[in-house]
């Protein structure tokens, strides 16, 4: 029996160690002071494609805790406290995530800027990928431009009706499972299209997402529509990184999150609780902030060259 061993080799974990020292000393020397917040909340994200670990209430605790996908809003929380700008390295929990380039618990590294926007906290990834991954450049492309190039289409027209995503999603993945909503179907193309174009490219970062999905990130204007001013990190075709600049209006971020239980509601799943806690913290004001969550685990993945994130954690899903 050889379940009890580790699934990483002993160089691997001295890789990592050498790792998490390097993104410490990064924001050490830029001051960003490290915290510590739990990873069981009463909140959670309603984002309808994150399934969480809920952790039932019972007896004298009644109510329900959520292993955290993210410390977003435990980090939110010390901002609107008054932190100034923080990072943290955490274990993070989805569920269902289990794969090459997933696994159900994994290291998290999250920082926030305060009085920076997204496109200032782009420049701060880059220049971290440069130091760990000794990458000489990135590409910015946005969304809508990237899916003109490489799928011929564009996502943000009103003219592109859902029938269309659809047919184009079939003609180029194959079988496309019903009832998918248009930004279900967005997601699929992204996953199964515009991934592995751009797997040669370096270090890419996907700007101006539609409006539909900005989750916690502000809308502004770009040429003709609403977008969500966010980004989205990728190098060598995987998803390194999602950043947003932070919503500050209490109002439209209580409009955003309902929005994401009604999208849950439409795909038959359960509407998960308001964090209204979150809420609470930007009712007495978050500052403004860009912040952004970085996978520690696929990071070290690409700075060894491995296929697979089993060789770069301790202990696999399989063996954990």
């Amino acid at each position: 029996m050889s379940e009890w061993l580790p699934s990483a080799s002993p160089q691997s974990l001295a890789a990592r160690a050498d790792l998490l020292q390097a993104l410490r000393r990064f924001f050490d020397d830029r001051g960003v002071m490290e915290v510590d917040t739990p990873l069981l909340s009463q909140g959670t994200v309603p984002d309808p494609g994150i399934d969480v670990f809920r952790l039932p209430g019972e007896g004298d605790e009644p109510v329900d805790r959520y292993l955290q996908t993210s410390p977003e809003s435990a980090m939110k929380r010390l901002l609107a406290a008054g932190s100034g700008d923080i990072f943290q390295i955490c274990k993070a929990f989805r569920q269902g995530e289990a794969g090459r380039h997933h696994n159900p618990e994994f290291t998290l590294l999250e920082w926030y800027r305060v009085g920076w926007d997204h496109a200032v906290l782009m420049r701060e990834v880059a220049e971290l990928l440069g130091t760990v991954l000794n990458s000489d450049g990135w590409q910015i492309w946005p969304y809508r431009t990237l899916f003109a190039e490489l799928l011929g289409v564009d996502p943000m027209d009103d003219q592109t009706t859902l029938t269309a995503l659809i047919d184009l999603a079939q003609s180029r993945i194959g079988s496309v499972p019903g009832g998918l909503d248009r930004d279900a179907v967005l997601d699929l193309l992204m996953s199964h299209c515009i991934e592995p174009g751009i797997s040669d490219w370096g270090v890419v970062f996907i700007t101006d997402f539609p409006a539909s999905q900005a989750a916690m990130a502000q809308c502004i204007r770009v040429g003709d529509v609403d977008v969500a001013a966010r980004f989205e990190c990728y190098v060598h075709g995987r998803e390194l990184a999602n950043g947003y600049w932070e919503q500050t209006d209490v109002d439209v971020l209580a409009a955003q999150l309902q929005a994401e239980n009604t999208r849950r509601q439409q795909r038959g799943l359960p509407q998960r609780p308001m964090d209204e806690r979150l809420l609470a913290a930007h009712r007495h004001g978050l500052p403004e902030c860009a912040g952004v969550a970085l996978g520690v685990d696929r990071l070290l993945a690409l700075r060894l060259g491995s296929e697979t994130l089993a060789d770069v954690v301790s202990f696999d899903w399989s063996r954990a």
